[in-house]
């Protein structure tokens, strides 16, 4: 009798990375997808099937998010991997600017304390997973850097790393791992580029700027393949690590 196709939980799952990974977790690992997103595109409605689920739903609502995925384990029996793709850059930011408090709240409600939620939700299945249950933390180089301006983005993807350490010393049979995809071709660059001159400096802007205009952004679909497969396939020895997905770790994850 054939295996049972694992299943993986994406979240951001509508476009860029997210939908780049649904695609590998599909049309080449054949895993079965749960898909969560607060809307959809023609891009992730193009690829529905009977092994994709798509579930509409706001990460930042706990309520909502736990009844995803309990639907998620009743439609497909087990949950295998989880990746933690949905974030917000938003506000872009001085520290000491009049950006009131409650912007960097929201900033967290979606950046870090979503991940609790999605965690807390998943664990019982994933120590369940046969060959450890895996969860991919979509990181930045943001979490140790210091970019001016970044201030709730560089926090928060901080916290997630720290986040993600900790999980891997708790949870020891869950494999844990946060990656930096690098400067993906995304509509975060495309706003960075629009709007990021208004609060970043001059030559960080300029940056992102000439990175795109040289053709040196990275698409999706290669960091996306390298999530996808550690998402089923990553070892124990790289659990609570952040590792960037075109490291020496990450090359037999990568596309060829």
């Amino acid at each position: 009798m054939a295996a049972q196709p694992r299943t993986v939980l994406v979240t951001g799952a509508s476009k860029g990375i997210g939908l780049a990974v649904i695609r590998h977790l599909l049309n080449k690992l054949h895993a079965n997808v749960v898909a969560i997103s607060r809307s959809s595109t023609p891009e992730l409605e193009a690829l529905r099937s009977e092994a994709l689920l798509h579930i509409k739903c706001d990460i930042t609502d706990e309520q909502a998010f736990n009844s995803a995925v309990s639907t998620a384990v009743k439609t497909y029996s087990t949950l295998d991997g989880v990746v933690l793709n949905a974030g917000t850059l938003d506000p872009l930011c001085h520290i000491g600017d009049n950006t009131p408090l409650s912007a960097w709240k929201k900033h967290f409600d979606v950046n870090f304390f979503s991940l609790v939620t999605a965690i807390k939700a998943t664990l019982p299945y994933l120590r369940k997973s046969t060959g450890r249950g895996k969860i991919v933390f979509v990181s930045s180089g943001a979490a140790v850097g210091g970019t001016a301006a970044w201030g709730p983005y560089n926090a928060s993807k901080a916290a997630m790393n720290s986040l993600c350490r900790t999980l891997a010393n708790e949870e020891t049979d869950v494999v844990s791992v946060a990656l930096r995809p690098g400067m993906v071709d995304t509509d975060m660059q495309e706003t960075l580029r629009q709007i990021g001159a208004a609060t970043m400096s001059k030559m960080d802007h300029e940056k992102f700027v000439r990175v795109h205009a040289d053709g040196k952004l990275v698409k999706p679909e290669d960091c996306g393949h390298v999530i996808a497969a550690l998402a089923l396939e990553a070892p124990k020895e790289l659990s609570g690590t952040f590792v960037s997905w075109d490291s020496e770790e990450c090359k037999p994850f990568r596309r060829v």
